[in-house]
């Protein structure tokens, strides 16, 4: 189950989020990108580093997280051990 906690250490594709002016759902994921698909059916990638992605997770909650958190390749990313204060806002 994807909770605020958790949620950089899991699958991101299949989820709504917002970055800057664009919203969509994640469709694609690089070690350093996300794709979103907006409901027109374009594509957009957006660089990771730098950017913050608001996430709307399954159970409607929504978080907020900094595109750093999300750097390297999903699978690698699993793995990785996390030690950050604050990683998430829940709004």
């Amino acid at each position: 189950m994807i909770t605020p906690k958790n949620v950089i250490k899991h699958e991101l594709i299949g989820l709504k989020a917002i970055v800057e002016k664009t919203s969509g759902t994640i469709t694609d994921e690089t070690k350093s990108t996300i794709t979103l698909t907006k409901q027109n059916k374009t594509k957009k990638k957006i660089i990771k580093k730098g950017n913050t992605f608001r996430i709307t997770l399954p159970d409607g909650s929504i978080v907020e997280i900094k595109g750093e958190l999300l750097q390297g390749k999903p699978q690698e990313r699993i793995k990785k051990k996390i030690k950050v204060k604050n990683r998430w806002l829940e709004i």
